[in-house]
């Protein structure tokens, strides 16, 4: 599962894994592919640092980046205190209903908030980007749009490759006019945020627009076929997020979302804006149904729903609460039925991969090489 784009990073696979787990993302990288560790979670320098320093150990030379969420366009002198003032008590009010009608217990008095989408502030991700150019990353990818032109600059100056997710073709041809290095592609079926146009048909609107910048399809891919039909609509590779959530090396730290997601088909998803403001998609779970209900409050613009429900969700994963408790996840979730180790993930995706190409080479009158 070669291509351009992955000789040049120096990875044997075409496979780009997200993820927030370092223990995932070295053993991607280990397996064959390019793990790329989500840095979104990552509020404090030294934390950061901390679990690059654990991947540089672990992840056996080879190559792997990093992912921020940060805006293209930059707003001065906004702390988060002054963001979470703009939050309406309508709206907090909402969410000490919803979780007294469960039960959820309280935090222990004076313990912190275990989960805070914070990453997406400039200051925060600037900080992230000090600390992460220090190390051998390869790879510098954005959630939010293209970065900030400085912060490609500063990339290129440190021969980083820059990606960027796109949800239309009209994004990416926005991204390859700011210097983005490579595209990735995302369909509707991707867990997290994501626009309204299927992997199928966006995948190669992107590579059309952006040629002949690379690009990653991402978006229910977590299969060898699937891998080979990006590859077929142009696609350099495929960013797969989603199929790493259940394998042995991830710490999700809650038993009872992994039992979920293992149970979960296909159409056990929704796309909410009940984690951040933004349309993600993730489990669809009985707090989702409360912000998607017209009778509720609704959600709140990004990044005040996330700043607001920061820690509801801390207490419904501590406290597993079943009903409420979800995590951002694609549609590949029918496919995610048992608990394997990455290794085991790749060597199923090598062997469809194979079948595939092989399929299609009879397909066309050739034989299988």
């Amino acid at each position: 599962m070669q291509t351009e784009l992955s000789k040049t990073l120096g990875v044997e696979h075409a496979v780009f894994g997200f993820t927030p787990f370092p223990a995932v993302a070295a053993a991607i990288s280990r397996a064959g592919g390019f793990g790329v560790l989500g840095a979104v979670r990552y509020t404090a320098p030294d934390d950061l640092k901390r679990d690059l320093d654990w991947i540089e150990k672990h992840v056996d030379g080879k190559p792997y980046g990093l992912d921020v969420v940060m805006p293209a366009k930059k707003v001065d002198g906004v702390t988060e205190a002054e963001v979470e003032a703009m939050i309406p008590d309508g709206h907090r009010q909402f969410v000490r209903d919803t979780l007294a009608a469960y039960g959820v217990p309280e935090l222990a008095e004076g313990e912190a908030s275990g989960w805070r989408i914070t990453g997406w502030m400039e200051q925060v991700a600037r900080t992230q980007l000090d600390v992460a150019f220090d190390y051998p990353i390869r790879l510098l990818a954005n959630a939010l749009g293209s970065p900030p032109a400085d912060v490609i600059a500063r990339a290129h100056d440190q021969d980083v490759l820059v990606a960027a997710l796109a949800g239309s073709a009209r994004h990416a041809v926005k991204h390859r006019d700011a210097g983005i290095d490579v595209v990735v592609a995302q369909g509707y079926e991707a867990g997290g945020h994501t626009g309204e146009i299927a992997t199928m048909v966006l995948t190669p609107e992107v590579v059309d627009a952006v040629a002949p910048l690379p690009v990653l399809a991402a978006g229910g891919i977590g299969s060898g076929p699937q891998v080979a039909a990006a590859l077929s609509l142009g696609a350099q590779g495929v960013w797969l997020g989603s199929v790493w959530l259940t394998v042995t090396e991830a710490d999700l730290s809650s038993p009872a979302v992994t039992r979920k997601l293992l149970a979960a088909g296909s159409g056990d998803t929704v796309r909410s804006r009940a984690l951040t403001g933004k349309p993600a998609r993730q489990l669809r779970t009985e707090w989702t149904d409360a912000w998607d209900d017209p009778n509720g409050p609704g959600t709140l613009p990004m990044p005040l729903q996330g700043l607001l429900v920061a820690e509801a969700v801390s207490r419904i994963q501590k406290y597993e609460v079943e009903p409420l408790l979800g995590t951002p996840v694609g549609q590949i979730v029918g496919r995610m039925t048992d608990e394997r180790s990455v290794q085991a993930v790749f060597d199923d995706l090598t062997r469809g991969f194979e079948r595939a190409v092989d399929r299609i080479n009879r397909i066309a009158g050739r034989s299988a090489t």
